[in-house]
């Protein structure tokens, strides 16, 4: 019974299981910081992205009293609002022990004939009979109910305004400079050094690849400071071209090896048929290799291109840390260490590094799985 057809067996069920907890897990977290990512810094301070949607009541962050001061009489007034948003104070205080000592509407007594008054809607009167000239204005503390709010705000600033000495578009074009030639160089390198490996005769082939598959397993942290200080000899110093050059070289063992087992399973008979025509190896490498590699090239493009994205050791390393020169993993690294408090901030910098990496993965995941398992079915 167990084999009968139609049905399926434990295992099955049991990756099925496992790939969909696998996806939910990666899902979720993504799904929280693009729900963060379009929210304020308060609402993020006092409550989960899963709670957005709806009002939430909860104590809010301590906001200090600022305004302009102004006379009635003889009293000295300072009246404003407490949010940017329509909150609903429930209770306040003035003292963190004791945050919710009032009702809305309730005056408190702040010594010295001075006095605060906070309404249901978040406006408030401070008065005192003396200036406030010079004087350190209290906190209020308060619990309040807010409603849903998403701005994008914080896409803005972090695309368009200076923070931590750069704007983030411009590490985010500096990304696209590296990324995009640290993707193609190798593809096209490898797709010629792969053909030969598997078609071609020449003395020491085997050799040859037997050193490629040794080059998958050299760390490339071993390599970092000989390859800079042969690129400083060289004259080519720091710059694009340097880690160009850095990732490429990292890059070509993993291409070439996964290009050339793809390239090995193609049918023998095509090419040999080509060179019966009179077809050259150019010929039959642009008109025949390259659009029945396409799979494999697709494959490893999604790697490369996600590696350099991501990477941020070989940008310190042969770009620099200038303002003009940082890579989006390296700007993040600096706003976590200057707006560590600004989730917000932080939240909506972290998508726009993610969101190129996502487009281009689910844009080309049909080739990367063809790519992976041509030749695993004959």
């Amino acid at each position: 019974m167990d084999n009968i057809a139609g049905q399926k067996s434990a295992l099955a069920w049991a990756v099925n299981l496992s790939v969909a907890v696998l996806v939910i897990l990666w899902i979720i977290p993504t799904a929280g910081l693009l729900v963060s990512s379009f929210r304020s810094g308060d609402q993020i301070d006092s409550s989960g992205w899963w709670q957005a949607f709806a009002t939430q009541e909860a104590q809010q962050a301590p906001i200090r009293i600022t305004g302009a001061e102004t006379t009635e009489g003889e009293t000295h007034v300072i009246a404003g609002h407490l949010f940017t948003t329509g909150a609903t104070v429930s209770a306040w205080g003035i003292s963190s022990r004791e945050p919710a000592a009032f009702a809305p509407d309730e005056t408190a007594d702040l010594g010295g004939g001075s006095s605060l008054t906070v309404a249901q809607d978040g406006s408030f009167t401070l008065s005192s009979p003396t200036s406030f000239e010079g004087a350190r204005l209290p906190r209020v503390f308060t619990t309040a109910a807010t409603p849903p709010e998403f701005t994008i705000d914080n896409y803005r600033n972090v695309i368009f305004s200076p923070m931590a000495g750069q704007s983030i578009g411009q590490a985010f074009l500096n990304t696209l400079t590296v990324s995009i030639p640290a993707t193609v160089i190798p593809i096209l390198v490898a797709a010629f050094a792969a053909y030969a490996l598997a078609w071609m005769d020449f003395p020491g082939r085997a050799l040859l690849i037997a050193t490629i598959v040794g080059l998958l397993v050299v760390p490339l942290q071993l390599a970092l400071i000989p390859l800079l200080q042969l690129h400083n000899t060289i004259g080519i110093g720091k710059g694009y071209l340097g880690i160009w050059l850095a990732h490429t070289g990292f890059g070509l063992p993993m291409a070439i090896y996964l290009l050339r087992n793809y390239m090995v399973g193609l049918p023998k008979d095509i090419i040999e048929n080509a060179r019966v025509d009179g077809a050259t190896e150019f010929q039959i490498f642009v008109k025949i290799i390259l659009p029945l590699s396409f799979p494999a090239l697709a494959s490893f493009a999604i790697f490369q291109f996600l590696w350099t994205w991501n990477d941020l050791l070989v940008a310190l390393v042969f770009l620099g840390t200038g303002n003009d020169q940082q890579v989006l993993t390296g700007n993040l690294v600096n706003l976590m260490g200057s707006r560590g408090g600004d989730w917000e901030i932080l939240s909506a910098s972290a998508f726009v590094s993610i969101a190129v990496p996502l487009l281009v993965f689910f844009s080309m995941q049909r080739f990367l799985v063809r790519g992976l398992l041509a030749g695993s079915v004959k």
